[in-house]
């Protein structure tokens, strides 16, 4: 059997995960003990820097220069991931176990020239078959890679996930094991909720909505990336041993590979968005389209909108944008309020999103009326509502979101266990 027909698995582990010598040794661990038990199959590792070290060396960074050179700053960054491949990869050879560290270029990862947030672009899998070939595991370090012109780079936030699904999908691997601090997939967060249910089987499409909606155990790109080559990715505690359905670990699939549909998979939440108001502005097109624009030329990524009427000819349009652009796009509004003929602009920031996500929202109807009842019985109002194929978004005060969840999580939790229980008895018979 020729190297590339080999099973192969990718396993990354998280900043947490490799947060000291300990717990690289624990990973160490993990690796062999995996190896033993799949013989047949090689295994490449993908990790993160020591957790905390990339927040070290921005700020280090910013000691020493007011506005770091974004060249300068993936070469320092991309340090951190430096030390943890070379720790495991030296544990691994102590333990009779032949590996390989390897830097992003070294590993062939090829990005385009956006520093601090570049996008891969190709993967040359060459030299990590060459290693698999002789029983050996790459140990690549996440996060980092290398344009034609040889500079180093950074993928930014969840760049150690973007490479492990990366290398995966370029590898044809059968799996992406991702190692964290948490065991997997809830149905909502076990912190304000304490129903919250661990899943054992979500789709790519959902947790490519759910991770957008405020889930923060994968990053969207990483998602897009394994939704795009049918990749299974397995998120999974790395302190809570290996991968026990129902105890540790969820599966996200291709939503074929499910067997049940349940209503609702998972409740969401997110406090980092803000709400502009623009009063009694012309209703026309054209000044829809000015407004629009202007804030897509500031970079603004616009989520919500909603608009009502409020005279002839005049409407009240509500939006909200990320907090954290939210200054810069008030700023630009408040400019152009003589372009647009409109009455004013304001902000409001002390919002949340509440969302319930679900493949089953396709084949059901009055979703939409049960989750407005149960949070009618909260006394919770909403301010916007925006919906898609497989989710509802609601904004809501902030002082309700945790109730808003809570009644949501309750509302569908039901129907996710019966559902459960039938694929259980299903699988049984």
């Amino acid at each position: 059997m020729s190297n590339r027909r080999k099973p192969i698995v990718v396993m990354k582990f998280g900043g947490t995960s490799v947060g000291d010598v300990s717990r690289i040794k624990a990973v160490a661990e993990l690796v062999s003990k995996y190896r033993q038990e799949n013989p047949g199959v090689g295994v490449v590792v993908v990790l993160s820097a020591m957790a905390g070290e990339t927040n070290k060396l921005v700020a280090l960074a910013k000691s020493c220069v007011d506005k770091p050179v974004g060249r300068e700053m993936d070469v320092l960054l991309a340090s951190g991931e430096q030390v943890t491949v070379a720790l495991l990869a030296m544990r691994l050879e102590s333990m009779g176990i032949a590996a390989k560290s390897m830097l992003g270029p070294q590993a062939r990862i090829s990005t385009s020239g956006r520093h601090t947030n570049a996008l891969i672009e190709e993967i040359d899998p060459e030299s990590l078959h060459a290693i698999l070939g002789q029983g050996g595991v790459p140990v690549v370090a996440g996060f980092q890679g290398v344009t034609e012109d040889g500079d180093i780079t950074t993928l930014g936030r969840g760049g150690s996930d973007i490479t492990a699904v990366a290398l995966a999908a370029s590898l044809t691997a059968q799996a992406c094991f991702i190692y964290t601090d948490v065991r997997g997939v809830f149905s909502c967060d076990p912190r304000v909720c304490r129903s919250a249910r661990l899943l054992e089987r979500v789709s790519h499409e959902e947790m490519l909505e759910m991770a957008s909606l405020g889930a923060k155990v994968l990053h969207t790109r990483s998602v897009y990336f394994a939704l795009r080559y049918r990749l299974p990715l397995v998120v999974l505690s790395t302190f809570d041993g290996p991968f026990v359905p129902g105890v540790n670990g969820t599966w996200i699939v291709s939503e074929d590979e499910l067997m049940e549909k349940p209503v609702v998979t998972g409740v969401t939440h997110r406090l980092d968005e803000a709400r502009l108001m623009i009063q009694s502005m012309p209703s026309d097109i054209s000044t829809m389209s000015r407004l629009f624009s202007l804030l897509g030329e500031k970079d603004v990524l616009v989520d919500m909108i909603s608009q009502e009427s409020v005279s002839s000819g005049a409407i009240n349009v509500s939006l909200t944008v990320a907090d954290e652009h939210s200054s810069i796009a008030l700023e630009a509004l408040r400019e152009a309020i003589p372009d647009l003929k409109a009455g004013g602009v304001s902000i409001e920031r002390n919002i949340a999103k509440v969302s319930i996500v679900g493949l089953g929202m396709r084949y059901h109807t009055d979703v939409a009326g049960r989750a407005f009842r149960a949070l009618e019985r909260e006394s919770i109002d909403l301010l916007m509502v925006n919906t898609s194929e497989i989710k509802l978004s609601v904004l809501v005060e902030r002082k309700h979101c945790e109730a808003a969840v809570r009644a949501l999580n309750h509302e569908f939790a039901s129907e996710t266990k019966a559902a459960a229980a039938e694929e259980a008895a299903y699988a049984v018979g």
